[in-house]
């Protein structure tokens, strides 16, 4: 890996940005903190920044009360000259939290920040402010570029365990000084209610930390609202968000498990049958609590290219908001598949102009394995190892489109089905052959129940070159398989190395690719 050293990240992490992200909660971990009024505004939820490129940056912040958010920079920890950038008015009607962009930052550089919140009746009353650090962009090649993905967060009724120390996996990643973090979906489990006690079945006793939204599943804007405070009462997970920028997109458990448009639910559990509902309330939840530029346009979407210098585009996808109903997909035509088509042109669109060395294709659910919903199809393979079908005659006019632009580096990155794995798609071995070789790897969960391995269908030819997981449902946390990924981008040779990790970072899996090929 070719980063310049930057002594002063670690500095950070021993001095004030660790006192950041130890500021207090709510002494009832789960009390919303807008009911606390007297002295100063206060940010008790941490910072984090998003969708971070060569010059800018989104900088997020929750008060406890009405605040003005103001933000300063500075490219010491000393704040000696700090740039301020005057944020909006944080209220009720988003639920106390505001994003403010900064613009005209410099490239490939440690960005210093620090958050005041002050009051709207007097300005000179401010609260402690909070600190966090993010590096841009470099818009030199040779910087080379490191990041980590996961997912799957608080699943199965796993919560945050301080018997466990809490999600120790944010350690274990922010230990590699990554320049992001993508985060491949399932953020939150609104479906999920976490309870103070499980039993494990080694007769040992799994202990959460409660709140009362996550009580029971999220159907109002409140209670989604909690679902993503939630996360935030774990400290490693605030100390990593004041320190690495994140790419978020969302998957199926931020509304409802396996949630399509159009959907009416019978899951008793639920008062609000209609899916519909529900994800607009979720998405406006999403949209409040993480950094993210394209859900405060016109258009509110999750999709969308992260430009990161040189060397890397990313793609991230939205595989729930424009997809068909579950069904058995093995439909012989089927024009809307799992993207939409306007999500689809977009892609292809973007692939086509990108001049990246490498196009991560960001997807929230895989390919080639086999992810039941019932009887029904939940992601995009169905079983059957023949020509494409339903959903995947979408990725296979993805796929075609890929080979005869020649569209070189593209790599697929996902999450969803709680292990880990390394899928080499091959023509040779596929009945869909008009494609070009292609790596597929798959890790998470972050916190929640680990799974076996899904069956793979041979449509596109998948080779499992690796896989490790489970071989009972629902593991806990606490009997490991809890896994995330880093890609680590040369700036002198342009090769993409993958390594599949597991929660204390060791290395289970390495798998170097070669710039410039369309497939391989």
């Amino acid at each position: 890996m070719s980063h310049r050293p930057l002594p002063g990240r670690r500095s950070v992490l021993r001095g004030s940005l660790a006192a950041s992200a130890a500021l207090s909660l709510p002494t009832a971990l789960g009390a919303a903190p807008a009911f606390a009024r007297s002295g100063r505004p206060t940010a008790g939820w941490g910072v984090q920044a998003g969708d971070v490129t060569c010059d800018s940056g989104l900088v997020w912040v929750r008060s406890d009360r009405p605040a003005r958010m103001i933000v300063e920079t500075s490219a010491t920890e000393s704040f000696r000259n700090p740039r301020r950038w005057h944020g909006p008015l944080l209220g009720p009607g988003t639920d106390f939290t505001g994003t403010t962009r900064l613009r005209g930052l410099p490239s490939g550089e440690q960005i210093h920040y620090r958050v005041l919140l002050a009051d709207p009746d007097d300005p000179r009353r401010t609260g402690k402010p909070v600190t966090g650090t993010f590096r841009t962009a470099s818009a030199k090649r040779r910087d080379g570029v490191r990041f980590v993905w996961s997912g799957d967060l608080a699943g199965q009724g796993w919560g945050i365990n301080p018997e466990l120390g809490g999600y120790r996996i944010y350690d274990a990643m922010g230990a590699l000084d990554p320049d992001f973090f993508l985060c491949s979906g399932d953020n939150i489990y609104a479906d999920g209610p976490i309870t103070q006690a499980v039993a494990l079945p080694d007769g040992r006793t799994w202990r959460n930390i409660t709140t009362e939204e996550k009580a029971k599943v999220a159907e109002t804007l409140a209670e989604f609202r909690g679902n993503f405070r939630y996360n935030l009462l774990d400290e490693n997970l605030r100390a990593f968000n004041a320190r690495v920028p994140s790419i978020v997109q969302w998957d199926d458990h931020e509304v409802v498990n396996n949630w399509y448009p159009g959907e009416i639910l019978t899951d008793t559990r639920y008062t609000e049958k209609n899916v519909d509902v529900l994800a607009a309330r979720a998405r406006r939840a999403f949209s409040e609590y993480f950094p993210i530029s394209t859900l405060r346009r016109r258009d509110g979407r999750v999709y969308r290219v992260q430009h990161h210098g040189p060397l890397l585009d990313v793609f991230v996808l939205d595989m729930r908001t424009y997809r068909n109903a579950n069904s058995p997909d093995d439909q012989p035509s089927d024009p809307q598949g799992i993207l939409g088509r306007e999500q689809l042109e977009w892609l292809k669109r973007e692939l086509s102009r990108s001049r990246a060395v490498w196009k991560v294709i960001a997807a929230d659910m895989p390919i080639g394995l086999v992810v039941p919903d019932g009887t029904n199809i939940e992601a995009v393979a169905q079983g059957d190892p023949g020509k494409p079908l339903g959903r995947e005659l979408q990725i296979a006019e993805l796929l075609r489109f890929v080979k005869h632009r020649r569209i070189t580096g593209t790599v697929w990155l996902t999450a969803d089905v709680h292990h880990t794995s390394a899928q080499h798609y091959q023509p040779s071995k596929a009945a869909f052959t008009d494609f070009e070789p292609f790596w597929e790897f798959v890790s998470g969960p972050l916190n929640a129940g680990a799974f076996p391995a899904n069956a793979l269908d041979g449509t596109f030819g998948p080779e499992r070159v690796f896989v490790k997981a489970p071989t009972t449902a629902n593991v806990s946390p606490a009997g490991g398989y809890q896994f995330f990924g880093e890609v680590d981008i040369d700036g002198h040779s342009g090769e993409l190395t993958v390594r599949l990790r597991e929660l204390d970072g060791t290395v289970l899996f390495t798998q170097t690719l070669q710039p410039g090929r369309v497939g391989q």
